[in-house]
């Protein structure tokens, strides 16, 4: 049987929250807080873009004030 996973965000106490993750990894899921999602997603990120600061600012303008 293929299982498929569903993202689902909640909110626990403090308090909780130790309990919650040791149930988690008991039943072999896995938990992020939403700190860790934005750690992996800077980490992924490149480092060196070649990109200047005008070509930055013409594209914010782009978007914003071009219809």
């Amino acid at each position: 049987m293929s299982a498929s996973t569903k993202g689902i965000y909640l909110e626990l106490p403090v308090s909780d929250f130790k309990f919650f993750t040791t149930l988690a990894k008991k039943m072999g899921w896995n938990v992020k807080t939403k700190k860790n999602i934005l750690d992996s997603f800077i980490e992924s990120r490149p480092k060196d873009i070649e990109i200047s600061d005008d070509e930055i600012l013409d594209e914010i303008y782009d978007v914003r004030y071009k219809k």
